[in-house]
């Protein structure tokens, strides 16, 4: 009988991102990069790209930054500049609002030259305009009447698949049955994901052994336990 390890098969397309990692496109995920791909047909000025840390928006917005020519600019760094970098690049990407905004009449007045003159802006944060609190009112009306996509949380196709992709990064053969009980017993979010093939490359180093599903058992439970 052949012991070696089955070969993975990813089963979700891959979307090429200009030269960066590969980003994988599932139902969670999927209105975001519609919304990138559309462009420039936007049927509005401005978008709002929402979801949780490490759920792919600013991988997507350096795609569109691309794309558009945008420069990328924190909220918490916004100043009058940036009115001039959106009249020059006729795009701008303002990344994690929810962060904090350096200067609320900054974005205002950003959002209106967008409207005015056709410009483009697109806006990233974890949580939805409307659950901010923003002291200037006109900010907040003007926010939470843009377009809000959100990335959902990841489902179970997409755990998957960043879990092969990450494993071969890290040159670890894992069978796919180990793959589906890690991808059915993590919390569904990009930072598990990331954390415990973490744990589980350097568990396997330290042990000197493959990442079966009884290692993954061990790791999973002290993880929990954590």
């Amino acid at each position: 009988m052949n012991s070696a390890p089955r070969q993975l098969v990813l089963d979700l397309p891959l979307r090429s991102a200009l030269g960066m990692e590969d980003f994988f496109v599932s139902q969670s995920n999927r209105p975001a990069v519609d919304l990138i791909d559309s462009w420039p047909n936007w049927q509005h000025w401005a978008a709002v790209v929402a979801g949780p840390e490490g759920a792919g928006k600013s991988h997507l917005g350096h795609v569109w930054q691309v794309a558009s020519g945008a420069e990328a600019i924190p909220a918490a760094a916004l100043d009058e500049t940036s009115l001039r970098r959106l009249e020059s690049r006729g795009a701008l990407l303002v990344e994690d609002i929810d962060r904090g905004i350096a200067d609320d009449r900054i974005l205002f007045h950003l959002l209106n030259l967008a409207r005015e003159h056709k410009r483009s802006i697109l806006l990233t944060s974890r949580t939805p305009p409307g659950e901010m609190n923003i002291a200037l009112p006109d900010l907040r009306s003007r926010l939470r009447a843009l377009p809000l996509i959100t990335i959902a949380a990841p489902d179970e196709a997409l755990i998957r698949a960043v879990l092969i992709k990450l494993f071969a990064d890290r040159q670890l053969v894992v069978e796919p049955h180990v793959v589906n009980f890690i991808a059915l017993r993590i919390e569904r979010s990009m930072a598990a994901v990331n954390a415990i093939v973490e744990r589980l490359d350097r568990e396997a180093l330290a042990t000197r052994r493959r990442v079966t599903r009884a290692l993954a058992a061990v790791v999973l439970d002290a993880a929990d336990e954590d």
